[in-house]
């Protein structure tokens, strides 16, 4: 498995539909996407305009068909002025939880 994790910093004004636009990429990239496992949207509840993304994928293959997929390329020009900072970073799992 591959794992992204992704921290969108948003503008305080953009938050809300930035949020909503998220939920539909996640939904999407689940849809969409057979290398596509998991996709959480995450918040710390609080003021903060972060938004933190965990993303797992069969390997890095499908992270790369993600990146280059018509449903991502929408979503990153429509946020892309609803974002102060992203940032991202991958993993390889070397050791996978759960049952």
């Amino acid at each position: 498995m591959y794992a992204v994790c992704v921290t969108f910093h948003i503008r305080p004004d953009a938050f809300d539909k930035f949020l909503r636009r998220m939920h539909q990429q996640a939904d999407d990239s689940l849809s969409k996407e057979e290398g596509c496992h998991r996709f959480d949207v995450c918040h710390d509840g609080g003021l903060s305009s972060a938004i933190f993304l965990y993303e797992l994928y069969e390997d890095r293959r499908a992270f790369e068909l993600h990146s280059e997929s018509e449903h991502f390329l929408a979503f990153d020009a429509e946020v892309s002025g609803w974002t102060l900072k992203k940032e991202v970073s991958t993993f390889e799992n070397v050791r996978p939880g759960g049952p």
